[in-house]
């Protein structure tokens, strides 16, 4: 069965997508640790991080850079954190998080944002990834 993230890559789930190439796809996390919280994820489907080829991983960092940079530039905060949990969804994926401190990282409960607020802030760092 394909993951939620295949689904929202084959545009059967929609997203609010920061950015998107042949192999990758960056979009705001909807259950958001901070405003900004983007979620980099491979297009090819893969549980496990550490079972992606090794071209994989580099590219999907190399991907990321400039999302976090274009949310850095958006989101007030000292550094884009980078997580990677793995087990709430079976696809690989990277947590791009605007953090002022290290517990900023503690996967607490999400952020209350509205819908209209993710699309401007997807629009905004969209804006500033061009």
């Amino acid at each position: 069965m394909p993951s939620i993230f295949t689904k929202i890559i084959n545009g059967e789930i929609p997203c609010y997508k920061l950015a998107e190439n042949d192999r990758f796809i960056a979009f705001l996390d909807i259950r958001p640790q901070a405003k900004g919280h983007a979620l980099v994820v491979p297009k090819q489907e893969v549980d496990y991080i550490f079972d992606q080829p090794d071209e994989v991983l580099s590219e999907m960092l190399l991907f990321a850079r400039p999302v976090a940079k274009a949310i850095e530039a958006v989101v007030p905060c000292k550094r884009i954190g980078l997580a990677v949990v793995g087990l709430e969804v079976p696809h690989t994926h990277l947590h791009l998080i605007p953090i002022n401190q290290v517990s900023d990282l503690s996967f607490k409960a999400p952020v209350d944002i509205s819908s209209e607020e993710l699309e401007r802030l997807a629009a905004q760092i969209r804006e500033s990834l061009s």
